[in-house]
């Protein structure tokens, strides 16, 4: 069988080097990865004032687009604002989403947020995400390397016209909350979780642990995304 290529796109404040367990242990199944680093996000002293999230979005659709043929694109956290925009960009050129604690969003994470970029808060308790199964290695790890996340991933939004998009199959991969609860705060109305109403074909997996499961249960994201690339293989 062979599988498409997988490719990883991390949440805010991280760069390729996220996925390196995850990317790893599917390279050792046989899968072709190819982690991205979005624009800004490659060093502290980059420029962020005029990065767009449309360059986002294209940067995914590059990364996408050399792999040559349909690719699994698997999408964390914040990059699922732009990840759900870059398959209505070029949804046939993506054989499966898959969200890791994130959903298919629409809208704007923060219209008004001020700068020109958002630093990893100084405490992990100002930061109020889930720190379950994370070693204080790799919070150390995560402190030293992350870098200002640009605010046009929190300010700006994507117009989407491409109606097949919905079509595309998605995972959702649910870590510091449940599937319940994802359905229940999409009712709620969550701009993050927007798209959910919209994708026909939705696969819900629930694997408690951090946000970051890449880091804190790599071995059983690394199954997910090799499932997903199987299932969709020829």
């Amino acid at each position: 069988m062979t599988t498409p290529p997988i490719v990883l796109v991390p949440g805010f404040w991280l760069g390729a080097w996220a996925w390196d367990e995850v990317a790893a242990r599917l390279r050792e199944q046989g899968h072709d990865v190819r982690p991205v680093t979005l624009p800004g996000l490659d060093s502290v002293d980059a420029d962020r004032s005029g990065i767009s999230f449309a360059d986002h979005v294209d940067a995914i659709c590059a990364a996408v687009t050399e792999a040559g043929t349909p690719v699994v694109l698997a999408v964390h956290s914040g990059a699922g604002m732009s990840g759900y925009a870059a398959t209505d960009k070029i949804p046939h050129q993506v054989a499966a989403m898959v969200y890791v604690d994130t959903a298919p969003g629409k809208g704007a994470i923060n219209p008004d947020f001020e700068g020109d970029e958002w630093p990893l808060p100084p405490t992990w308790e100002e930061l109020d995400e889930n720190l379950d199964g994370i070693s204080e290695e790799q919070l150390d790890r995560f402190r030293e390397r992350a870098v200002p996340q640009p605010a046009a991933a929190l300010r700006e939004e994507w117009s989407f016209t491409n109606e097949d998009r919905r079509a595309v199959p998605s995972t959702v991969v649910c870590t510091a909350f449940t599937a319940e609860d994802y359905r229940k705060y999409a009712a709620e109305g969550y701009s993050f979780l927007a798209g959910l109403d919209e994708v026909s074909d939705i696969t819900w997996i629930d694997l408690p642990t951090s946000h970051w499961p890449m880091w804190s249960r790599p071995d059983d994201l690394a199954q997910i995304l090799g499932d997903v690339a199987r299932g969709v293989g020829t």
